[in-house]
């Protein structure tokens, strides 16, 4: 199972339009080559749907047989109980002795429950195993998608897959193969003994049922339609929820608890309208089913006395064709009610469809030609670490952010780019890092260009903070030395570079130091974020430093620490920074101007005073902070 749903190799060999984890949903193993569902997602065909029952079954032959044979047993011994019950009637009206039909009684009640259960519980252990490797895969598949993807998606409905709808899709095994084949042996067994027991009684019976399994079928078309719609809005509710638990501060903060909360209950009403719809729905399965038993059972008992009489049915077969008839009603509730579950199991299987043929972020990439691969000797000669040339980037909704932009950032020291908010220039370090790609032009990145990268590659060259300082809910330990798991950094180590950015004494005083947990009972600031976040930086020893507005959050003190560590970075690498301070840009060896995503002039500070007549604006207006916060 956990090679089945392995996604380290089931999100890396995709294609553009559908991804790997969706097509191979039964790869035999992480080292696999890619089979015909592959090379079929690979040309843009349709991906393999995600076979519950294989993925369930796969290399437990033994162990499902062994679920087969008790499933048999309990559904025979259910089949045989009224017989027995029959012949043990007729027994004591011949005045015969009972012991061993009291005992063949007795035995196939317990035998039916006892094989049952075991059945049930080895097939739910098997389910939870398959459940456990679906939520791997998908968080796995949901950490490697393009942001776009990610974020058009939401992470409350990301979120919901590994939560309702993986736990629709555990209904969906527990139902599909126990619950329904022994549903269907049994009534199927049951129709074929009361035929040999009276077939005129055989066809009151199927008559009484007939309308009842029209009227059930016409609910069961109606159900999948809404729980479809069920799913969809529980998402949607997650994901306006967690949306709302990480505005909080400032949903209090304006004392919007109350028109944020009526929003959220709005949509939960919604969710509440259509679960309403579903029940009531759902309602009407089992009282058609006694209904039509009671009708079956009216005309079974009025044609059965009649056939009595005139001798053509004996009164132990006319028992046992009773009991098979109220034994009839429960396999059939247990098929309406599993029908039904079914529906909501396939709904969140086609949610988990749709997620795993999102391609990944290296679906659309192909592996870079032999003479491209990068060199590190190449990288240290490159003669700039970034240049654009004639760059352009949309958003999927058309609105451009980068146009025919062109710039470079020098293989070392420090850059700055400037530009009014908007302008394009947290945008330009998402191309650099691969987040997104470009609609026209060319990008290079130490010597190489951006599609001759491999991703991981790449990355690794880089050292990225974004705007926001961003922190895993993780340690402080584990934070820092976040993408180098691998590396045996000391706590000596660690504990330099965090005094480097002048944070080492904050650590110190955490509960556990460096294996503080952050994010839950205890958080950092976001000045002590932006330190944290920038002594990875450092850790990370990266041919190229990309800094997002990286002293938004400091005081003079720590700003002036910062500058230290730049300085110390750009002696011998390249470092491209986001900069709103004049202190910064005054500082810098190289300086690049955006105005409404056009690179309109870049040079030094001094320079561009002269001749920019943008980047005087931005000076002389003020635009450029020179205070610290």
């Amino acid at each position: 199972m956990a090679n089945v749903l392995n996604a380290d190799e089931a999100t890396n060999t995709a294609r553009p339009q559908r991804s790997e984890a969706a097509a191979h949903t039964e790869a035999p193993g992480p080292h696999a080559a890619p089979g015909p569902h592959a090379a079929a997602a690979a040309r843009g065909g349709e991906p393999a749907r995600l076979r519950v029952l294989r993925e369930l079954t796969r290399g437990r032959g033994v162990q499902v047989g062994v679920i087969a044979v008790l499933a048999l047993v309990s559904t025979g011994a259910t089949l045989a109980l009224p017989m027995v019950v029959g012949r043990l009637l007729a027994v004591i009206q011949r005045g015969d002795n009972p012991t061993w039909w009291v005992l063949a009684m007795v035995g196939a009640g317990f035998g039916s429950a006892a094989a049952g259960a075991l059945a049930a519980y080895l097939l739910g252990r098997m389910g939870q195993r398959l459940i456990l490797g679906l939520r791997v895969r998908t968080m796995r598949h949901a950490l490697e998608l393009r942001l776009s993807d990610a974020r058009r998606e939401g992470p409350g409905n990301l979120v919901s897959r590994t939560t309702a709808d993986a736990a629709m899709i555990k209904n969906l095994i527990d139902i599909g193969p126990i619950q329904l084949p022994m549903a269907g042996v049994t009534v199927l067994g049951t129709l074929v003994i009361m035929g040999l027991l009276d077939w005129v009684l055989l066809l009151i019976t199927l008559l009484a049922f007939l309308i009842a399994v029209g009227l059930i079928t016409l609910v069961v078309k109606g159900l999948r339609r809404t729980y479809a719609a069920v799913q969809g809005e529980v998402g949607a509710l997650a994901q306006q929820f967690v949306a709302a638990l990480g505005a909080l501060t400032i949903i209090k903060a304006h004392r919007a608890e109350k028109a944020v909360g009526d929003r959220l209950a709005d949509r939960a009403r919604q969710v509440a309208e259509l679960e309403t719809r579903a029940a009531r729905m759902e309602s009407l399965m089992v009282p058609i089913i006694n209904l039509g038993q009671q009708v079956a059972l009216v005309s079974v008992v009025i044609g059965g006395g009649s056939r009595m009489l005139d001798g053509q049915l004996a009164l132990a077969d006319f028992v046992s064709f009773l009991l098979y008839l109220l034994q009839l009603t429960a396999p059939l509730i247990m098929a309406a009610s599993g029908v039904s579950g079914l529906q909501t199991g396939l709904v969140a299987r086609k949610r988990f469809e749709e997620l795993f043929a999102l391609p990944t972020e290296t679906s659309g990439r192909t592996d870079p030609a032999p003479g491209a691969t990068p060199d590190p000797a190449h990288e240290a000669l490159a003669p700039a670490a970034v240049r654009f040339e004639h760059v352009g980037f949309r958003y999927d909704d058309g609105r451009p952010v980068l146009r025919d932009a062109g710039l470079t950032v020098p293989a070392s020291g420090l850059t700055a780019m400037v530009g009014l908010s908007g302008s394009g220039k947290t945008t330009a370090l998402g191309l650099i890092e691969g987040f997104m790609e470009p609609d026209e032009g060319r990008i290079e990145v130490l010597g190489r260009a951006l599609p001759d990268w491999p991703l991981a590659e790449l990355r690794s060259r880089i050292a990225y903070v974004d705007q926001p300082c961003t922190l895993l809910q993780a340690t402080v330990r584990e934070n820092l030395l976040l993408g180098h798991e691998e590396s045996a950094a000391d706590d000596a180590i660690l504990m330099a570079a965090l005094d480097r950015v002048g944070l080492a004494g904050e650590i110190r005083q955490l509960p556990q130091g460096l294996d503080t947990v952050l994010g839950g009972a205890v958080d950092l600031s976001g000045g002590q974020r932006q330190r944290l976040a920038l002594a990875r930086a450092l850790l990370a020893e990266a041919r190229l430093v990309l800094l997002d507005e990286p002293s938004s959050h400091l005081d003079s003190v720590n700003e002036q620490k910062l500058r230290d560590v730049v300085d110390e970075l750009a002696a011998d690498r390249a470092v491209l920074v986001v900069a709103h301070r004049i202190s910064t840009v005054q500082h810098a060896d190289h300086v690049i101007v955006l105005d409404a995503g056009r690179v309109v002039d870049q040079g030094t500070h001094l320079d561009l005073l002269d001749r920019c007549p943008d980047y005087a604006d931005l000076v002389s207006g003020q635009v450029l902070s020179t205070s610290s916060r």
